[in-house]
């Protein structure tokens, strides 16, 4: 999929929060959503490169993938299911 084709429903900007607190927002916008709808995440922690995966794999969401621009990730998560 081509990140830039993708619609997100929800972006959402964690811009200055450090681990745990993108993992926690994400998965609290997720609830939120209905499924099937695309959230987009922004955030400059490193390590949510690899949480933001990990978090989606563990609890059934489609990771769709990332960008990094000026510093800052965008990842996009589809909500499958129900958490």
């Amino acid at each position: 999929m081509e990140l830039d084709k993708i619609k997100p429903d929800v972006v959402h900007d964690v811009v200055g929060t450090f681990c745990p607190v993108p993992v926690a927002e994400t998965s609290k916008m997720i609830k939120q959503m209905q499924i099937g709808q695309i959230l987009e995440l922004i955030a400059d922690d490193p390590g949510v490169v690899e949480d933001i995966p990990a978090w989606c794999k563990a609890t059934g969401q489609e990771f769709l993938g990332m960008y990094e621009e000026d510093g800052e990730f965008h990842l996009f998560i589809r909500k499958v299911k129900e958490l």
